[in-house]
C-alpha cells in the first residue's frame, strides 16, 4: 500500500533547510524528508489490537509544522523513523483481535485516540500520570512494547492515517454514533484538542484579573473554532472575541458563538482612528496595526507608549486561548492578556524567537500549556466534577452527536493521497483557497 512517510534522514533534513530558504516547496519536494512509499499492509500484532481502514485523514497544523521542519528537535526523542504521518482519523475496523469487545467488530465505524501511553505500550503498572488519567503526561512514550512515539503518526510500529490502513489498540478505539457522519467524525481529534484546552482551563479555576467576563481566542483555524464551540458547549457565558485572519473563518466563528471577531488582514483590519483626532492621541497610537487598534477598542483598553517599541495595552482579556501556533499569535496573547490573567497555549509554537516574555512577570500571567487529551473532570455546565472524568474523545463525539453545529461542513477540501503536494500547498494558502479543514479521502 502507499503511505506518506517522514524519513528522518539527517542529510535530507539539512538539505531541505537550506533549499527552504529559496522556496517553501522544497519542504515537500523530491529531496525532502517527506516521501510517498510502498509499504506492507499492517498485520495484527496481538489480541488487543485492530487494523483500521482509513476513510478520512485530516491535515493539521502540527503535520504542516513537521513537514516544514518547524517542530522542536526535542520531539525526535519521542519518534521512531521512518513513520507514516497522520493522527486525525476516522475509518472502519478491518481486522480485530480476540480481546476486543463485541461492539467493535469488523466494519464498525470508529475514531482512534492517537496517544500511545502506558496501556497501549503494555506497561503495567502504568506510570503515575496515566493512573491519574493524564495520558498526555505519560512518562513512557519511548518505552514498552512499541517503538518511541507520542502518537500514531509518529511511531513506525503503528503507522498513521496518511495511509489506507493503520493499527490501533483496543483502548484507543471509540465507536462513532450512528447520527454522526464520517465527515463530522473526522473532526473528532481536533475537537478533542479544543475541548481538552477548555476543560483544563476550567479545572484550574478563574483567572485572578477580575476580567473573566472576556475571553480572547487567537486563531480562526479548526482548533480556534473548536475552542469557541467548546466554550459555549460547556456553558461559558463570557464575551468571546476571536482574532482571525480571514473572513471565511470569521463567519464560522460567529456561528459557533463568538461575540466579536477582529480580522488581522483585509479591509476590516484597517485602522479606525480618525485623522482629525490626531495630536497627542494619534501619536500615542502610532505604531499600532489596524487590528490592534480595533481589538483595543473592543476590549476598552488604553495604550502606553514606551521609549522604544510598540504601544502596550493597559489591560486586556481575562483569559486568552492561543490557538494559531505562531510567533505573532503568541506575542498577541501575552500583550492582550489582562494583568493577573491566564494564557492557555493550545497552538504549537515550537521554538519561538523574538517574543517579549516580560509581560509574564510584569502582569503576573498564568501560563497553561495543553497537549492532546485525557480524562476530563468537567460537566456540561462548565464546572469541575468529582471522580476521574470521561475521555475527551467521548466528550467530543457527544458534542458532534448533539447537532449543535455542522462540524462536517468544516471539511472544505478533499485530496487523494497521491496529490499530497497540492494538498499541502492548498493548506498553506488559506487566503485564496479559503480552506478550513483539508483531508485525505480514501473513499
Amino acid at each position: 500500500m502507499k503511505a506518506l512517510q517522514f524519513t528522518g534522514s539527517l542529510p535530507r533534513y539539512a538539505l531541505t533547510l537550506a533549499l527552504g530558504r529559496v522556496s517553501r516547496r522544497a519542504y515537500w519536494g523530491g529531496l525532502s524528508c517527506l516521501e510517498l512509499r510502498d509499504i506492507p499492509e499492517p498485520e495484527l500484532p496481538g489480541p488487543d489490537w485492530a487494523v483500521v481502514r482509513t476513510r478520512y485523514a485530516g491535515i493539521c497544523g502540527s503535520d504542516i509544522g513537521l513537514i516544514r521542519l518547524e517542530t522542536s528537535p526535542t520531539a525526535s526523542a519521542f519518534s521512531s523513523f521512518p513513520f507514516t504521518i497522520g493522527h486525525e482519523n476516522t475509518g472502519r475496523l478491518e481486522k480485530v483481535g480476540a480481546n476486543l469487545p463485541p461492539d467493535l467488530g469488523p466494519g464498525r465505524r470508529v475514531v482512534v485516540d492517537p496517544l500511545l501511553p502506558c496501556s497501549v505500550r503494555g506497561i503495567d503498572p502504568p506510570c503515575p500520570p496515566c493512573r491519574a488519567g493524564e495520558f498526555g503526561h505519560c512518562e513512557n512514550f519511548a518505552l514498552g512494547g512499541l517503538a518511541p512515539g507520542l502518537l500514531i503518526g509518529g511511531c513506525r510500529d503503528t503507522g498513521g492515517s496518511w495511509s489506507p490502513f493503520f493499527l490501533a489498540h483496543k483502548d484507543q478505539i471509540f465507536p462513532v454514533p450512528d447520527d454522526v457522519s464520517d465527515e463530522a467524525a473526522a473532526l473528532t481529534e481536533p475537537l478533542a484538542v479544543s475541548l481538552h484546552a477548555v476543560a483544563r482551563a476550567v479545572r484550574h479555576g478563574a483567572p485572578a484579573s477580575g476580567r473573566e467576563d472576556t475571553t480572547l481566542v487567537i486563531g480562526g483555524g479548526v482548533i480556534g473554532l473548536g475552542v469557541v464551540a467548546a466554550l459555549r458547549y460547556l456553558g461559558d457565558r463570557s464575551r468571546i472575541i476571536v482574532l482571525a485572519r480571514h473572513e471565511h473563518q470569521a463567519k464560522i466563528a460567529r456561528v459557533f458563538g463568538a461575540s466579536e471577531v477582529v480580522l488581522t488582514s483585509g479591509p476590516w483590519a484597517a485602522p479606525k482612528t480618525a485623522a482629525p483626532e490626531a495630536g497627542e492621541a494619534r501619536d500615542r497610537l502610532s505604531g499600532l496595526a489596524g487590528w490592534e487598534e480595533r481589538l483595543g477598542l473592543i476590549l476598552g483598553t488604553g495604550f502606553h507608549r514606551p521609549l522604544l517599541g510598540r504601544p502596550i495595552p493597559s489591560t486586556g482579556a481575562g483569559r486568552v486561548f492561543e490557538c494559531a501556533g505562531s510567533v505573532s499569535a503568541l506575542d498577541a496573547a501575552l500583550r492582550f492578556a489582562a494583568p493577573g490573567g491566564e494564557v492557555v497555549l493550545a497552538g504549537l509554537a515550537a521554538t519561538p524567537k523574538g517574543i517579549d516574555w516580560s509581560f509574564i512577570w510584569r502582569k503576573e500571567l498564568r501560563i497553561l500549556g495543553t497537549f492532546c487529551y485525557g480524562l476530563e473532570a468537567v460537566g456540561q455546565d462548565g464546572r469541575p466534577t468529582a471522580g476521574r472524568g470521561q475521555p475527551t474523545f467521548r466528550m467530543a463525539l457527544d458534542l458532534l452527536a448533539s447537532g449543535r453545529h455542522d462540524f462536517g461542513g468544516l471539511i472544505t477540501h478533499h485530496f487523494r493521497l497521491e496529490d499530497y503536494r497540492k494538498a499541502i500547498a492548498t493548506v498553506l494558502d488559506k487566503r485564496s483557497s479559503k480552506v478550513i479543514k483539508a483531508v485525505f479521502d480514501f473513499g
